[in-house]
C-alpha cells in the first residue's frame, strides 16, 4: 500500500520553518507497513492544493495532509477541499462546543474567525482534536483516503496516534515492515561496501540494505518485509550476526546507539574513568560524552588546550617537544594524553591535536591532519589521520574516531581481563 504526505504552508517553502511533520508521519506509517511514495510541500494557494490532491489521489491509496486549517484568512485549505470534493462548508456543533470549551477558560472571546473553524466540509468525517481548535478531516473518495490535519506538530501527532492510525488499521491489511540499523565506524562507504559485498549479494529478497553515510559514521539500514514478524526478526538477527563476524571492530552499535554512549557504558561497567585533552576538537569530545545522562559516573572532565601555552601550563607538555616536532605531532598528542590522565587522575584519557582548517596546512601536514592519542593504565597509543578540508566535518570525524579508538582499547582490556 502506498501513501503520500503533503505539507501546506509558505513558511515551509521559504525556509522559515523546517518540515518535521513529514518525517514523523513517515516513520509512523512505515511502522504500519505502509510504503511512502512521495512527500510534497506546497504553498497556501487553492490551485496548488487541488493539483497536489489530484496527483497524489491518482497514485496512492492514502494521502495525509498537514497545514492550512488555522483560523486566519491565509489558511485556504478548507475552501480548496470543497472545490476538489464537490461539497460545501457546514457548521459542526460539536466542533463549535469544543472550541468554546477550549478558549473560554483562557479568557478568549469567541469571534468570527473562531466560529469559522467550526465550519467543515459536509462530506468529511470530523476527527476530534482535543488539543486544538482545528479538527482533523477524513475523506473517503473513489476508494482513496484523504486525511487533513493541523500543521501544529503536537496537534497533528495526537490525531495520527489517536484517530488516523486506528482507522487505517481497520481498513487496510498491510505487511510487516521492520528496520534494524547497524552503526559502523572506521571504514569509508566504498571500502565498507567492498568488505561486505558477498554478504550483501546473498541477502534474501525480503531484506533490503541501504548505506547511510554521515560525518559521524556509516549506517547500514536493513529493512525486512513480510507477513510473519517472528520470522523476520530471526532473519534480521541471523544476518546481523554474520555481518558482525565480517567487520567486528567496525560495528559499534545499533539503531539509536551513539559512540559516546556506548563508550560510556564500557567505562561504567568496568568502573573506570575518563578525561580529555582537546586542541583541534575544541571540547567536542566532552560535549558528546556529557550528552549522555549519568556521564558524571565515568567522565571527570576535560581541558581545551588550544594554544601551545596552555598545552605546556595545564597539561605539562614539554615545550621542547612542541619546538622540535610541532604541536600537531605524535609526541605532543601523547604528552597531552599523559598530562590529562595525571592532572585529572583518571584511568583513561583522550588527546587530540591537528589542523582543522581551512588554513594552516603544509605539504608535510596538510589541512585535515589529526593526531589522536589514548593513554590508559597499561597503554599509550597514538595514530595519525587525514580527514577532509571541511572544518566542521573534520571536528566531528576526529571526535568519533577518538572515541572509537578508546572503545577498541576498552574492549581489548576487557577481553584480556577475562
Amino acid at each position: 500500500m502506498d501513501a503520500d504526505i503533503i505539507t501546506i504552508g509558505d513558511e515551509i517553502l521559504i525556509g522559515q520553518i523546517i518540515d518535521t511533520n513529514s518525517a514523523w508521519i513517515a516513520q509512523k506509517l512505515n511502522a504500519e507497513g505502509i510504503n511512502i511514495r512521495q512527500i510534497t510541500s506546497i504553498s497556501d494557494h487553492p490551485e496548488h492544493i487541488i493539483a497536489a490532491l489530484k496527483d497524489s489521489g491518482e497514485k496512492s491509496s492514502l494521502v495525509l495532509i498537514t497545514g492550512g486549517l488555522g483560523p486566519t484568512r491565509d489558511d485556504l485549505t478548507k475552501s480548496a477541499l470543497c472545490t476538489y470534493f464537490g461539497t460545501h462548508l457546514v457548521e459542526n456543533p460539536e466542533v463549535l462546543e469544543h472550541i468554546t470549551q477550549l478558549l473560554t477558560p483562557r479568557g478568549i472571546s469567541i469571534n468570527s474567525l473562531n466560529r469559522e473553524q467550526a465550519l467543515v466540509p459536509e462530506k468529511a468525517t470530523v476527527l476530534h482534536n482535543k488539543l486544538g481548535t482545528a479538527p482533523g478531516l477524513w475523506f473517503s473518495e473513489k476508494g482513496k483516503i484523504y486525511v487533513f490535519m493541523p500543521g501544529v506538530p503536537f496537534e497533528m501527532k495526537y490525531l495520527v496516534d489517536n484517530e488516523v492510525i486506528p482507522r487505517v488499521r481497520k481498513l487496510f491489511n498491510t505487511p510487516v515492515i521492520l528496520h534494524r540499523t547497524v552503526l559502523t565506524q572506521g571504514l569509508a562507504e566504498s571500502t565498507l561496501a567492498e568488505k561486505i559485498e558477498v554478504w550483501e549479494d546473498n541477502l534474501p529478497e525480503s531484506l533490503k540494505l541501504a548505506y547511510l553515510p554521515s560525518p559521524q559514521n556509516v549506517r547500514l539500514r536493513l529493512t525486512a518485509r513480510g507477513e510473519n514478524e517472528d520470522k523476520l526478526l530471526k532473519l534480521l538477527d541471523q544476518k546481523i550476526k554474520a555481518l558482525n563476524e565480517l567487520i567486528p571492530e567496525n560495528i559499534f552499535g545499533y539503531d539509536d546507539d551513539t559512540m559516546a554512549g556506548n563508550v560510556g557504558k564500557l567505562l561504567y561497567n568496568n568502573g573506570q574513568t575518563l578525561s580529555v585533552a582537546e586542541s583541534c576538537t575544541g571540547g567536542n569530545i566532552a560535549h558528546f560524552l556529557t550528552l549522555n545522562p549519568g556521564s558524571s559516573a565515568y567522565f571527570k572532565g576535560g581541558i581545551v588546550a588550544y594554544s601551545n601555552e596552555l598545552k605546556v601550563k595545564l597539561l605539562g607538555v614539554n615545550p621542547h617537544l612542541i619546538a622540535e616536532n610541532g604541536a600537531v605531532s605524535k609526541e605532543v598528542a601523547e604528552a597531552m594524553a599523559l598530562g590529562a590522565r595525571q592532572a585529572m587522575n583518571t584511568d583513561y584519557s583522550i588527546a587530540t591535536t591537528g589542523i582543522a582548517g581551512p588554513d594552516g596546512g603544509t605539504e608535510e601536514k596538510p589541512v585535515g591532519t589529526i593526531w589522536i592519542a589514548i593513554a590508559g593504565p597499561n597503554t599509550l597509543i597514538s595514530k595519525r589521520f587525514t580527514f577532509a578540508n571541511n572544518r566542521e566535518r573534520t571536528i566531528i570525524r576526529s571526535t568519533q574516531t577518538a572515541l572509537n579508538l578508546l572503545r577498541l582499547e576498552l574492549l581489548k582490556s576487557s577481553s584480556k581481563g577475562k
